[in-house]
C-alpha cells in the first residue's frame, strides 16, 4: 500500500486497521459472548459514522469514507464475517457456507479497496470478487495448522467426503493421508481464481491496479509454493522472502 498516493494510502491503512481491530476480536480465544458484544459495538459506530457523528476513534476512517465513497455494507460485512468465527469455530463448512464466508472476510475488503484504487465499477466488483476468493483461499491453505490450534478447520465438508474423509475434527483431518487431494480442489479454485483476476487487471488502467497486481503475484507464488511443498505433515511454514516481494513491487513501477 506505501507506493499508493498519499490520499488513496492513507484510505487503505484506515480499511486495514478496522479489518485488524475485527478481525482481533475473531481470533480471541476469550468468551464468545462478550466478543459478540464488542462486534456490534463496531455495528453502532459505523452507523454513527454514516450518520455523520463518528466516533472519536473513527474521525480518520470517516475522511476516508467520504472522499471514496466507500459503502457501509462493505464494512458490515466484514464484521459479519468476523462474527461467523466468532459464533463458533467453523469446521468443514459446506462450500455455499464457505463461499460466504469468503465474501464477508475477504471481497468485501476488496470492494472497498478497489474504490480507493479508482477502478470502474463493473471491473472493480469482478476484481474484488476473484482476487479476493483467491487470496482467502490461499491463506486457507496456508493456514492450516494455525487454524487448527484454534479448533478451525476451513476446507470444505464436500471436498473432505469426496476423498473419503468423514471426521471435521481439524487434528483428525490433518493428519489423514488424503488431505492433499482435499487441499487440491481449494488450489484449483484458488489458480482459476486467480487468472480471472489476472484478466480483469490486464485490461485495466495498468496505474489503477498496481498494488492488487502485486499482491496477486506475491499470493499466487505463496500457493505455488504450497503445492510444490505438499500438504502431508510435517508442513512448514510457506513465506516469501522479503527480497522477492522488493522485486515484485519494483517490477510493478517501473
Amino acid at each position: 500500500m506505501r507506493i499508493l498516493p498519499r490520499p488513496q494510502r492513507e484510505a487503505m491503512f484506515e480499511i486495514y486497521s478496522f479489518c485488524r481491530a475485527v478481525d482481533d476480536i475473531a481470533d480471541d480465544p476469550g468468551p464468545r459472548e462478550p466478543r459478540r458484544e464488542q462486534l456490534q459495538r463496531w455495528r453502532a459506530d459505523l452507523d454513527a459514522l454514516y450518520q455523520g457523528t463518528p466516533p472519536p476513534h473513527l474521525i480518520s476512517l470517516s475522511q476516508a469514507v467520504r472522499q471514496f465513497d466507500l459503502q457501509r455494507e462493505d464494512f458490515l460485512a466484514v464484521i459479519d464475517g468476523m462474527e461467523m468465527d466468532v459464533i463458533a469455530d467453523i469446521r468443514a463448512p459446506d462450500a455455499a457456507t464457505l463461499a460466504l464466508y469468503c465474501d464477508r472476510v475477504a471481497c468485501a475488503v476488496g470492494r472497498l479497496s478497489v474504490r480507493v484504487f479508482g477502478m470502474e465499477r463493473a471491473a472493480g466488483l469482478a476484481l474484488a470478487d476473484h482476487l479476493g476468493r483467491a487470496l482467502q483461499l490461499t491463506n486457507i491453505l496456508r493456514d492450516l495448522d494455525e487454524d487448527a490450534a484454534m479448533g478451525r478447520l476451513y476446507l470444505p465438508r464436500e471436498a473432505l467426503r469426496d476423498c473419503g474423509i468423514i471426521s471435521t475434527d481439524p487434528a483428525t483431518v490433518l493428519a489423514n493421508p488424503m488431505l492433499g487431494e482435499a487441499c487440491g480442489v481449494l488450489v484449483r479454485q484458488a489458480e482459476e481464481h486467480f487468472r480471472q483476476a489476472e484478466a480483469i487487471m490486464t485490461q485495466s488502467p495498468r496505474r489503477v491496479v498496481r498494488a492488487p497486481r502485486i499482491m496477486g503475484e506475491a499470493y499466487g507464488l505463496i500457493l505455488g509454493r504450497l503445492v510444490a511443498r505438499g500438504f502431508a505433515p510435517p508442513r512448514p511454514r510457506v513465506r516469501l522472502p522479503r527480497a522477492r516481494i522488493i522485486f515484485i513491487v519494483l517490477r510493478n513501477l517501473v
